[in-house]
């Protein structure tokens, strides 16, 4: 046992090391030197597959959102100035540029000169922009993020709650109406609530509950006077946000155990109607499963309540379980399946390797399951010899189950940013520290 212990401790410090050397040299190294609009302001929105800059490519809310989130959480775990100076402009362009002044919210989409292009409200970005802003309060103090993530929390519960069958819809136009097409992207199905939409909004809520707890410690918000503009000014949270974020994360944990999850197969499925009737046929996505295991053990850990962890981890261990079916031998894992048409995308996609990573490694911290510490190990070797782009920085997108690389889709982009493999990085250094 001891011998088995002392392995595993020395595979998590080798990780550790690694991951700090990518997370700081190929991925926030890219950010900073690439993708910064020293023209038009924020970052650009687009480097596509052949390492060519658009940079009249749109802007995106979850793009601009997950950059946010990624320096805010790089400068709280590694203390880089440049870190903050590159989620102090994220903040700042966010604030500026995709906030709806009139209506609240953000904006889906901007022009490359900060013009809103799509106005529609998808719950999902602005389920993101709560990340990012309760990430860069918790890395700096700062008032103006915390209220800001407050107010996007508030347009959340105001406009996508559904009172009558509890959950949270896709979308609504941009003055908050019915829109007809809820869809996330093109590839999802357009039904009103979908288990993506709820993962992100589970991880923003836990992240802004864990803020509050932590300003609430503090009894202030002590901003840190190095860049931005917003006075050093105290600020008590007042108890009863603190309890309504509360009890909204405990209500969104509640509908991951009793609505999304499938009790039989215990994957989550992916779509459903209003009543919460399953919907678009039996999806299977692997990555989701992996990721929504430590997301949701997360949340209950973040809640801090005891009944509460008791119900989840079960089913944390039971949702890795299934995400098995996901897995090939040498440690990568494929994204999704319809069993009803048989067809599987079984590309190797970038996310879902750092997700499958972190959802292993979660199960060795906190259940000393040392298989799962190895599917971990297994999987960070194949990101470093296949998905890694150690030439140009960023990771691939992804590769194909032939082995050939993806040379179609973008290497940042809309959808393309560094949040899931920054993540990775930063949750291991964090967890074995």
């Amino acid at each position: 046992m001891t011998d088995s212990l002392n392995k595993g401790t020395a595979e998590v410090a080798v990780l550790r090391e690694e991951m700090q050397d990518v997370v700081e040299n190929n991925i926030l190294r890219f950010w900073l030197d690439k993708m910064v609009d020293n023209e038009n302001g924020g970052f650009y929105g687009r480097i596509d597959a052949d390492e060519v800059l658009q940079p009249e490519a749109e802007k995106g809310a979850i793009l601009n959102a997950r950059i946010l989130w990624s320096f805010s959480a790089a400068y709280r775990v590694l203390g880089n100035p440049e870190y903050l100076e590159a989620a102090t402009r994220a903040k700042e362009y966010i604030i500026d540029h995709f906030i709806d002044k009139e209506y609240g919210g953000v904006y889906w989409s901007l022009d490359y000169k900060g013009n809103p292009s799509d106005t529609k409200k998808q719950f999902y970005a602005i389920g993101f922009a709560i990340y990012g802003m309760s990430e860069y309060a918790r890395a700096t103090g700062d008032r103006e993020a915390l209220e800001c993530a407050l107010q996007l929390f508030d347009c959340i519960e105001e406009h996508a709650f559904d009172h009558q069958y509890n959950g949270y819809i896709e979308a609504c136009t941009r003055e908050w109406g019915e829109i007809a097409d809820m869809r996330l992207s093109e590839l999802d199905a357009n039904f009103p609530k979908s288990q993506n939409t709820h993962l992100h909004i589970i991880e923003p809520y836990a992240n802004l509950y864990r803020c509050l707890k932590e300003f609430r410690e503090k009894d202030s918000c002590d901003y840190v006077p190095v860049i931005g503009s917003v006075l050093p000014i105290g600020v008590t949270v007042p108890e009863e946000t603190v309890l309504r974020v509360e009890a909204a994360l405990r209500n969104i944990i509640g509908i991951f155990t009793d609505k999304i999850l499938n009790p039989e197969t215990h994957h989550l499925d992916l779509f459903f109607e209003m009543d919460w009737t399953r919907g678009a046929g039996r999806l299977e996505s692997y990555g989701h499963d992996i990721e929504c295991s430590w997301l949701m053990h997360e949340a209950a850990l973040v809640l801090g309540d005891q009944d509460v962890l008791a119900k989840v981890e079960p089913i944390v261990r039971e949702v890795a379980k299934a995400s098995e079916k996901g897995l090939r031998p040498d440690g990568s894992m494929i994204h999704e399946a319809n069993l009803d048409t048989g067809h599987v995308d079984d590309d190797l996609h970038w996310w879902v390797q750092a997700e499958n990573v972190v959802g292993w490694a979660n199960l060795y911290q906190h259940f000393g399951d040392e298989q799962a510490l190895e599917r971990a190990v297994r999987c960070w070797n194949y990101i470093k010899t296949q998905i890694i782009d150690w030439e140009h920085g960023e990771w691939h997108w992804s590769r194909h189950p032939d082995g050939t690389l993806n040379t179609v889709d973008d290497k940042a982009g809309f959808w393309k940013c560094p949040y899931h493999n920054s993540r990775m990085c930063l949750e291991i250094i964090e967890r074995f520290g």
